[in-house]
């Protein structure tokens, strides 16, 4: 390959990484559901022909766009269980839940979206699976 060709690959990976990233915050704080799907489709659409940064970046938000949603799930779930969402235990998991599990998910996505725009490669700590390159 020559140069402007790696060049241009490595810029198209860096966006669609940055992108990535994005779509895992936006998900997170503005358009949960809406902004999922986008990055579903992103997924399924690149996962084999994005270049290695975008690649790694996309399975990263990828799976951790869907252990966050599980997250909540069980959190509603432990709602539920506790006394409903008339109980004030709802108030106890609520808190708990988005003083751990949601800013935790939110710094890793700015700490990848930070990664994604430097053109470096990311991976969620414990969750997250090793790039292949």
């Amino acid at each position: 390959m020559n140069e402007t060709t790696d060049n241009g690959n490595e810029q198209e990976g860096t966006q669609l990484a940055t992108m990535a990233q994005g779509l895992f915050l936006a998900n997170l704080l503005l358009l949960p559901g809406v902004c999922f799907a986008w990055l579903t489709y992103l997924y399924f659409k690149h996962r084999h022909t994005a270049p290695a940064l975008a690649r790694c970046h996309l399975q990263q938000t990828f799976i951790g766009s869907i252990i966050g949603g599980v997250l909540l799930v069980i959190a509603n779930l432990a709602i539920l269980w506790l006394g409903g969402y008339q109980s004030p235990n709802t108030w106890m998991v609520l808190i708990l839940y988005f003083t751990t599990v949601h800013s935790t998910l939110v710094l890793l996505g700015i700490v990848g979206l930070a990664k994604a725009m430097a053109g470096a490669e990311f991976r969620f700590p414990i969750i997250g699976r090793l790039c292949s390159n």
